[in-house]
């Protein structure tokens, strides 16, 4: 029986891998991380009849996955639970995106910083093809009232990606903080209801000329969301 004094202490990187392993057919990788697995108790070695070894999760191995999505779920406030989900829906109509980008964009002849919740841009070899888009996530009336009298924010992420978005999220009576109506008609409209994402209003293609070298240095330096990390602002 493994001592619980002596295993190897379970990190990001091991919750990673162990969450690899259970996605995937468990053929071993045999680095350190895995030695610290199996002489933990997490994962176990197992061989088929013509001898190939696979790796499994042991029930401890589950059970810290287990609560490493608790905790991470516990740690997230309704709005990064909501810029989560636009991410991956994003990430499921495939794309690649990032979350808390920090991206220069030019406003009425003068640079300015934004950083929207979520940008994203599609994954293909073709620049012309890239489509930007920028989502604003809001989960409080207030917040969305006093967003939108800031115009030159607005102006920021309609300079830097082919459409914008503001995704809504629900009061406490499970209703839409706002109507798709109060929100600018240069931007697209997306509702978070019980069930997902709904697309309340389609945002208008601004013209693309493609991505500035200051982008592209932002986003080469800024990990994208990693489709098997459920949630790359995992704090673990």
């Amino acid at each position: 029986m493994t001592d619980p004094s002596t295993s190897p202490r379970i990190t990001r990187k091991h919750l990673t891998r162990l969450r690899e392993i259970y996605r995937s057919s468990g053929w071993p990788c045999r680095d350190p991380l895995e030695v610290d697995l199996l002489v933990g108790g997490s994962v176990q070695a197992e061989r088929d009849d013509q001898g190939r070894e696979t790796l499994h999760l042991t029930p401890a191995g589950l059970q810290a996955l287990a609560n490493a999505h608790a905790t991470n779920r516990a740690n997230r406030s309704a709005h990064d639970e909501l810029v989560m989900q636009v991410a991956q829906r994003m990430q499921q109509e495939g794309r690649i995106a990032w979350t808390q980008l920090a991206l220069r964009a030019q406003v009425d002849g003068a640079w300015t910083q934004a950083i929207p919740d979520v940008f994203s841009i599609r994954h293909t070899t073709v620049e012309a093809y890239l489509e930007p888009v920028v989502h604003e996530i809001k989960v409080s009336r207030a917040d969305l009232l006093g967003d939108l009298k800031r115009p030159e924010k607005r102006a920021a992420y309609l300079a830097m990606a082919s459409q914008v978005y503001y995704v809504l999220g629900r009061n406490a009576k499970g209703q839409s903080i706002a109507d798709a109506d109060e929100v600018p008609t240069e931007c697209g409209v997306m509702v978070a209801t019980s069930s997902g994402l709904e697309l309340v209003r389609v945002a208008p293609k601004q013209p693309f000329t493609g991505l500035r070298f200051d982008v592209w240095m932002a986003l080469a330096k800024t990990a994208a969301l990693s489709p098997s990390d459920d949630g790359a602002q995992m704090a673990l």
